[in-house]
């Protein structure tokens, strides 16, 4: 059956903890993934076993920086400087970069000096029952249709 979903607008989030169970067959599935046009994130990094590792072995559109560190990295140079080297990882490495649990402005603030691409959390919005998605998407284009006129 057929969702009508382009590929590319799908992304998967994959934790570490479950690419330790199945890495072998894992590494199959996300490159067959990705050659259909799904997009590939690695979930919580910076919290699981071997992350370096993971990041030479598995083909990651994304790496999604674990909230902890974001939180934290406001208050603490030591947690700024793990996402700052996460964000510059990478960009050297050609993948976007996703700082998770921003809940403030001065998260959000502090995570894009350290150069994270993307963001998430509840600085932005709860989650939303997916009846919403509509009106929200609606809303997004409006505002920016807004924002692009001169």
């Amino acid at each position: 059956m057929s969702s009508g979903l382009v590929l590319d607008r799908l992304e998967i989030e994959v934790t570490e903890t479950a690419l330790l169970n199945e890495e072998h067959d894992a590494i199959g599935d996300l490159r067959r993934l990705r050659d259909m046009g799904v997009r590939v994130a690695l979930d919580d990094f910076g919290t699981g076993y071997s992350s370096l590792a993971h990041l030479r072995a598995f083909p990651f559109d994304k790496i999604k920086i674990d909230g902890s560190f974001v939180k934290d990295a406001v208050e603490r140079p030591d947690c700024a400087a793990v996402v700052r080297a996460i964000a510059d990882l990478g960009k050297s490495l050609g993948v976007t970069t996703v700082a998770e649990g921003v809940e403030t402005q001065a998260h959000f603030d502090r995570v894009k000096k350290e150069g994270c691409i993307e963001v998430q959390g509840y600085f932005f919005s709860r989650p939303m029952p997916s009846e919403n998605d509509a009106a929200i998407v609606t809303e997004l284009n409006n505002k920016r249709t807004r924002v692009a006129r001169p």
